[in-house]
C-alpha cells in the first residue's frame, strides 16, 4: 500500500511496511534465484575434496575465500579450523546466527558421480576413504550461498547475521576437542545472538519437503564403559573364580529395566544399548576381565543426568552381588537438541510459505545427536531437516545419512538457501 503524506508543505510518498516487505522479499528471491548455479558448483567442489573432524584445512580455505570476495570480515582458526563471518545490515537491530558443519566421515563412497570422493586418511590408526556421506557438503554450500544472497540486500535488513561454519560435528579425534562446543568455549557468542537457526539434509525426506518439530527433536548422546573384573579360573571349576561373563550378561539385562520400569516413560523415550561386549579367549577359561561398550540416547536433560546415575548403580551393585567388580566410565556426549517452542511456532509460517504448507512435515523423535544442541542451549534454536531424495524415489528406503551410498539431489538445496535466507529476513523485519 502507497500512502501519499503532507509535511512541511511537501508532497511525501511513503511505503508502509507490508510493502516495505514485500519489496525486500522480492529482492530476496532475486538474490537467491542468482546464486543457483553456483552452490551446485561449491557443493560438488566440497563433495570430492571432503576432510575429517578438525581436519578442514583446506575447506576452511575455500569458504574463507568466498566470504571475502563478499565484503565480509572473516575470522579463522575458531575451534581449530572453524570459520566466522558476520554481516552488518544497513538497520539496527539484532543478532541472529546460522551454523553449517563442514566436516566429512571416515566411508568410502560407492556412489556413481563425476565428482565422488576419492580421498583416502587416516583414521584411528586404518587407512580409510573419507566420503560427506551425511551431507556437510550441501550445509556449507548452502550457507555459502545464503551469505551472498544476504549481502545483496544487505541494506534491508535490521540487525546483524553471524555465519557460522563449524569443524568436527562428528566428534573430534580422541584426545582432542571440537565442535560446537568448542566454538562457545573460545567465545563465539561472546556477543550472544537472539536465536540461531541451523538445517541438515536428509535421505528420509523427499526434495521439497521440510521436517521438524517442537521442542526435544534429537536425542543426547552418551558413551560408556563398564569394566568388569573378576577372578580368573578354570571353565570345568566356575566356583574357584568370579565369572565376569555371568556378570557381565547380568548387568547388561538389568540395565534394560531402567528405561522400561525405572523412568518415567509417558515424559519421554530413552534408549540404553550396549554395542560391543570384549573378554575371554578361549571356550575353558573363565577370564579376569570383561569390558562392555554401549550409548544412552534421552530427550529430557532431567532425565539423562538420572539415567547415567541409575546406570552405574545398577552395574557397580549387579556386579557385586556376582563377587566381581564393575567400574563405569562415561563419556558425556551431546546434549538433546530443543527447538525452542515460542521461535519455532513464529518461524513455521515462514517455511510453510517457501516451501509450501503441504511439504511441511512433523517429525518423530529422532534417537540420532547433533551438536547443534549445545547452541540451543545457549540462545533460542531452530533445527530443521532438507528432504534431498528425488521425488520419484521412496525416501523410507533410500540409503540413509552415513552410507556409502548416500545420495543427494541437488535441485533440493535451492529450497535450503531461500528457506534459511528468508529466516533471517522475516526475523529481523
Amino acid at each position: 500500500m502507497i500512502k501519499k503524506i503532507i509535511c512541511g508543505g511537501f508532497l511525501l510518498t511513503a511505503i508502509s511496511a507490508p510493502s516495505f516487505a514485500a519489496s525486500v522479499n522480492t529482492q530476496l528471491e532475486q538474490a537467491t534465484q542468482s546464486v543457483s548455479e553456483k552452490i551446485i558448483t561449491w557443493r560438488r567442489h566440497l563433495h570430492q575434496y571432503p576432510e575429517l573432524s578438525n581436519r578442514e584445512f583446506e575447506t576452511a580455505k575455500y569458504i574463507t575465500e568466498h566470504l571475502k570476495s563478499l565484503g565480509l570480515e572473516v575470522q579463522t582458526g575458531v575451534a581449530h579450523t572453524g570459520v566466522v563471518a558476520k554481516l552488518s545490515g544497513g538497520k539496527k537491530g539484532p543478532l541472529i546466527a546460522l551454523r553449517a558443519d563442514m566436516d566429512a566421515l571416515p566411508v568410502t563412497e560407492q556412489v556413481d558421480l563425476p565428482f565422488a570422493s576419492k580421498q583416502t586418511s587416516t583414521y584411528r590408526g586404518n587407512e580409510v576413504g573419507v566420503m560427506h556421506a551425511c551431507g556437510h557438503d550441501t550445509h556449507v554450500a548452502i550457507l555459502m550461498a545464503v551469505a551472498e544472497s544476504l549481502v545483496k540486500i544487505k541494506d534491508q535488513l535490521a540487525g546483524e547475521v553471524l555465519f557460522v561454519f563449524q569443524p568436527a560435528e562428528e566428534g573430534a579425534p580422541e584426545g582432542e576437542e571440537g565442535g560446537a562446543e568448542l566454538m562457545l568455549k573460545e567465545g563465539l557468542f561472546k556477543q550472544k545472538p537472539e536465536a540461531v537457526f541451523g538445517l541438515h539434509v536428509t535421505s528420509s525426506l523427499n526434495t521439497g519437503q521440510i521436517g521438524f518439530r517442537e521442542g526435544p527433536l534429537m536425542a543426547s548422546e552418551d558413551s560408556f564403559t563398564i569394566n568388569v573384573t573378576g577372578r580368573q579360573t578354570h571353565g570345568s571349576r566356575p566356583w574357584n573364580g568370579v565369572d565376569p561373563i555371568v556378570a557381565s550378561s547380568q548387568i547388561i539385562m538389568a540395565t534394560q529395566t531402567i528405561a522400561s520400569r525405572q523412568v518415567d516413560v509417558t515424559k519421554a523415550p530413552s534408549v540404553i544399548s550396549f554395542g560391543a561386549i570384549n573378554g575371554g579367549i578361549r571356550s575353558n577359561i573363565i577370564p579376569d576381565n570383561v569390558e562392555l561398550i554401549g550409548t544412552i540416547r534421552t530427550f529430557d536433560q532431567t532425565m539423562r543426568a538420572d539415567i547415567k546415575k541409575r546406570l552405574a548403580k545398577t552395574a557397580e551393585l549387579v556386579a557385586e552381588s556376582a563377587g566381581a567388580k564393575a567400574d563405569v566410565h562415561i563419556d558425556h556426549g551431546y546434549p538433546v537438541t530443543v527447538n525452542n517452542v515460542a521461535l519455532t511456532q513464529k518461524m513455521t509460517p515462514t517455511l510453510a510459505r517457501i516451501a509450501g504448507a503441504d511439504n511441511i512435515i512433523t517429525t518423530d523423535l529422532i534417537t540420532g545427536a547433533e551438536d547443534f544442541s549445545y547452541y540451543a542451549l545457549e540462545t533460542p534454536g531452530l533445527f530443521y531437516f532438507l528432504g534431498v531424495t528425488p521425488k520419484d524415489q521412496n525416501a523410507k528406503t533410500a540409503a540413509s545419512n552415513h552410507s556409502p551410498q548416500f545420495y543427494v539431489d541437488e535441485s533440493a538445496l535451492q529450497l535450503g538457501v531461500e528457506s534459511l535466507s528468508q529466516l533471517v529476513v522475516d526475523y529481523l523485519q
